[in-house]
């Protein structure tokens, strides 16, 4: 009877189909085969169908370990779909925010004032000239780039070099602080503070150095040259008009250890290491603790960009002759009798070894 049932046509010629019966139109179990899983041989052979998964794709196996389910966050999260197509739902995701410039401007100067402030201290700083007294090299309001990376490493001061150094005490004298005002005042002491600006504060002064610890520097006067150990120095870096030392002749002077002997360009102008000899022990020398740096460059004005370099006139032969002779002479004189001791130790060993050698050969 059941077979009756299941075989009876309706009236329009289609198979009845009863609920739970699976499977597309005009297909029927029987059709099948009649055997268990025929049903899903077929649909693996004609492959997947509309409505076989939730979302129109082949259902997953929850019993393959190698193929994971499908999920809304995967989809969000930009995974590729497992049958290798496009996600037909576009991603869905929150644009990011991005910080406003405003919030982030004061974490920028922040940087920028911590960055120049470590350059000033170690690396470069600029200052202004004040005056005419290294003219025609340096104008009064140059800025000129003061290295102070290489006194760190030991770096001294060398002859023909352009240096800043704090006042010795006197050289400036007492000159009145200028009035800014509160608000320039304020200014000039942050932009001094990173470098920008010199210090109202500090007082430094600019000059060639001409002699170094150990010269001997004199100068006659009238149109007679500088003369550092002997030599002669050409200058053609004085201001026109102006002779070596015809206002204030010098020396000659042994420049102390650990000191510099300085002057100015403008020698007619400058109130160098000549004006303070009298009542200093030290003879207008200046300390190379005071050095702040060597000028490398002039920064500004643009017009007047230039490399501060050392005059040739330093480089010639014999100008430290005099200095670089006597380390050589006291290591000389230092190693001669060590060396003759050692030799004397050594002929007595030998002496003291031959009848040793000499018994031991014989047996």
């Amino acid at each position: 009877m059941g077979d009756l049932a299941v075989g009876a046509r309706s009236g329009h010629g289609e198979p009845e189909r009863r609920p739970g019966d699976e499977g597309q139109p005009g297909e029927h179990p029987r059709d099948l085969g009649g055997r268990p899983g025929a049903r899903d041989e077929a649909r693996d052979e004609a492959g997947p169908r509309a409505g076989d998964g939730p979302d129109g794709r082949p259902p997953v196996d929850a019993g393959n370990p190698d193929e994971a389910p499908r999920t809304d966050a995967g989809r969000d999260g930009g995974q590729q779909p497992p049958d290798g197509g496009a996600d037909p739902e576009p991603a869905r995701r929150e644009p990011s925010r991005q910080r406003s410039f405003w919030k982030e401007l004061p974490l920028l100067i922040g940087i920028a004032l911590l960055l120049a402030l470590v350059i000033k201290t170690f690396l470069v700083q600029a200052f202004s000239i004040p005056s005419e007294s290294m003219q025609n090299t340096l104008q009064r309001g140059d800025r000129v780039l003061v290295d102070k990376l290489t006194p760190w490493f030991g770096s001294k001061p060398e002859r023909g070099e352009v240096v800043v150094f704090h006042d010795p005490g006197g050289w400036l004298g007492e000159s009145p602080a200028a009035n800014n005002g509160p608000i320039g005042t304020g200014i000039q002491k942050v932009l001094s503070f990173v470098g920008l600006m010199p210090s109202a504060e500090e007082k430094d002064l600019i000059k060639r150095v001409i002699a170094t610890g150990g010269d001997t520097v004199e100068c006659k006067g009238d149109n007679q040259p500088v003369v550092v150990n002997g030599k002669p120095l050409d200058e053609p870096y004085i201001f026109p008009g102006n002779t070596p030392c015809g206002d204030k002749p010098f020396g000659p002077v042994k420049v102390p250890e650990g000191r510099i002997w300085v002057m100015g360009d403008h020698r007619q102008d400058s109130l160098d290491s000549r004006w303070h000899m009298e009542g200093d022990k030290f003879q207008g020398t200046v300390s190379e603790d005071d050095v702040v740096g060597r000028a490398v460059a002039v920064a500004w004005p643009l017009n007047r960009l230039d490399v501060l370099s050392v005059p040739k006139t330093f480089d010639q032969p014999g100008l430290s002759a005099a200095g670089a002779a006597v380390p050589p002479a006291l290591g000389l004189a230092g190693a001669l009798p060590v060396v003759l001791w050692r030799r004397r130790r050594i002929v007595r060993k030998a002496a003291a070894c031959e009848p040793v050698t000499r018994a031991g050969r014989r047996g």
